[in-house]
């Protein structure tokens, strides 16, 4: 199964852990794009390339696992939940999933 992590960049260590968690249960596992300077300063078109290769992320994969610690999801996570949603795509959550893997 090919899974896309979605969730907000403030939860970017936890995305890590579990992409790493999922990869070794033999999931194939998408991530987003993480910034690697402390500030990046990317243009408008920059921003709007990374959520579009973000929503082709989704596309291709066969569900999506919602990173929802405290379970809080931003307003994007929403966005990226209704469109997985409108391509058919499982939509899995951190906080339900992580409970049953570890069973």
């Amino acid at each position: 199964m090919v899974i896309t992590i979605c969730g907000i960049l403030k939860f970017q260590q936890e995305m890590i852990n579990i992409a790493e968690k999922m990869t070794l249960l033999g999931y194939c596992v998408i991530t987003p794009v993480f910034p690697v300077s402390q500030n990046p300063n990317y243009t408008p078109r920059q921003i709007q390339n990374l959520k579009n290769s973000h929503l082709k992320k989704i596309e291709i994969s066969d569900a999506i696992l919602v990173v929802n610690v405290n379970n809080y999801i931003g307003k994007s996570t929403h966005l990226e939940i209704e469109y997985a949603k409108q391509y058919n795509k499982q939509v899995l959550y951190y906080t339900n999933l992580m409970q049953e893997l570890e069973r």
